[in-house]
């Protein structure tokens, strides 16, 4: 016990803080001198090489720096082991006073932790300085990609490479024979994105005569460039194929197809009528002259209402305005066009549906369509009715529909006729099942009465009873052929 109590009190009465003396100084500039030694003694541990010199090399660069890494590196390839010799031997004199660069690191520096610069710089600062350039090393290919682009494929290869989506050159492919090839195998292979690439290369490396030689023979590739020519609009190598192979129509086709092209309406009148004289066969021949001709009446019925419309002389227009230009317009339209606004003019008017019908040669079935839609959507019954009445040779009329009643009935529901004039058409109707639809569809209930009361049907007509409003004149109608 007496012991423990020793040390306890020792240990209270002990201090690590020492009084002032003037021996002070010497003591810590002895210890700093130790602190000295100790790391010495460590870096001999670590680094066996002599620190106190710093090799450099003939570039300024500190040996084993990152940048004299890279710059040894690239110049070992160019440079010879007997020319750095031979330098090395030259410059022995200048070997120490070579300057240092102040933006480098030396290896040693950065893991020593030792810096060249004044003031201190971490190895991460290092590495995140925006001065310092990052060099990486370029990785080669595997050596399987190369073999894209080697010239060692053969036709067959190089075609079953193209399907799949690699990417081959075709460039290798210099004699006639070995593009020919080249394009056989692609046809085989009935792909048509392989057959048009080759097609595109062989129009780049082939003379006209020649290419279109070899495709007068190969007729599945010849269709392939056609259309290709005419998909991209390359009329005039299209023309120079169409001629050598003595296509003279389709040729004639081909050209008539450029007034799609031409926006200006005179232009075109007049290109068309020079399509006229073309080599067609004799049914193209009188579509473009009909063409030619229909496109002339449309200028003059444009300028004639375009005047009209803007004076405001017709009560037609001013209700009904125009909604767009009759110009470039089909046959079908500009007939619409003129039964719509031109309907009652004489025959010897251009505007004139009979005349248009005549001109053209337009049958009987789609002008009753045409004209009927017109009148209906103006609402003009009277003139439906005339349109679908005929005189026979005894001057009986009779109506007629070259379209068909039950036509005739759509197209008047449709533009809102009233059921008296709907009745009128739906009891015209040939086919009984046809009209009894048609007329309980539409609520034409007289209609249907009288179809059941033709057929005899006690149990449908008693029926229907149920489908008609309590008290009406259809009611009673039912009433009075049940009683009878």
């Amino acid at each position: 016990m007496s012991r423990v109590r020793a040390d306890e009190e020792e240990y209270w009465h002990s201090s690590k803080f020492r009084a002032f003396t003037f021996d002070d100084e010497d003591d810590e500039l002895s210890q700093l001198k130790e602190s000295k030694r100790a790391v010495n003694s460590l870096r001999d541990i670590v680094d066996d090489d002599d620190d106190d010199l710093e090799r450099v090399s003939w570039s300024g660069e500190p040996v084993g720096s990152i940048s004299w890494s890279i710059k040894e590196t690239a110049s070992g390839s160019t440079s010879s082991l007997d020319g750095r010799d031979s330098s090395l031997q030259k410059g022995s004199s200048s070997y120490a006073a070579l300057p240092k660069q102040a933006s480098s690191y030396s290896l040693s520096s950065l893991f020593k932790g030792r810096n060249k610069l004044p003031s201190f710089q971490s190895l991460s600062d290092a590495l995140t300085d925006t001065g310092v350039k990052n060099y990486a090393p370029e990785l080669r290919r595997p050596k399987a990609e190369y073999k894209d682009y080697s010239s060692d494929w053969s036709p067959k290869d190089t075609v079953r490479r193209m399907q799949r989506g690699k990417v081959c050159s075709l460039e290798r492919f210099r004699s006639l024979q070995d593009k020919l090839v080249l394009l056989d195998e692609a046809v085989a292979g009935h792909d048509g994105n392989v057959i048009t690439a080759v097609l595109i290369f062989l129009k780049r490396t082939l003379r006209r005569e020649i290419l279109f030689r070899e495709l007068e023979v190969r007729q599945v590739a010849l269709c392939h460039l056609i259309h290709f020519l005419r998909e991209m609009g390359e009329q005039k190598f299209l023309l120079d194929l169409l001629r050598f192979l003595d296509r003279t129509e389709e040729v004639a086709l081909s050209q008539y197809r450029e007034h799609l092209n031409i926006q200006d309406v005179e232009k075109r009148r007049e290109f068309l009528k020079g399509c006229i004289g073309l080599p067609f066969s004799a049914e193209d021949t009188s579509h473009i002259q009909d063409h030619y001709t229909l496109l002339e009446r449309q200028i003059i019925i444009e300028a004639n209402d375009r005047h009209l419309e803007m004076a405001g002389q017709s009560e037609l227009f001013r209700k009904y305005p125009r909604k767009a230009s009759i110009l470039n317009m089909p046959l079908v339209t500009t007939l619409f066009y003129s039964c719509f606004y031109h309907y009652t003019e004489a025959e010897g008017m251009f505007s004139s549906p009979t005349n248009l019908k005549k001109t053209f040669k337009i049958p009987d079935k789609q002008y009753v369509l045409t004209a009927l839609a017109a009148r209906a959507k103006l609402r003009a019954w009277g003139d439906v009715d005339a349109l679908l009445t005929t005189k026979n040779w005894l001057g009986y009329t009779k109506k007629k529909a070259p379209i068909g009643f039950h036509r005739v009935v759509e197209i008047l529901q449709r533009n809102n006729a009233p059921v008296q004039v709907l009745q009128e058409y739906v009891r015209l109707v040939e086919d009984v099942e046809t009209r009894l639809n048609l007329a309980t569809k539409y609520k034409c209930h007289d209609v249907v009465i009288e179809t059941y009361r033709d057929l005899k049907d006690r149990i449908q007509l008693t029926a229907y009873k149920c489908k008609v409003e309590r008290g009406s004149a259809e009611e009673e109608k039912i009433n009075s052929i049940l009683n009878n």
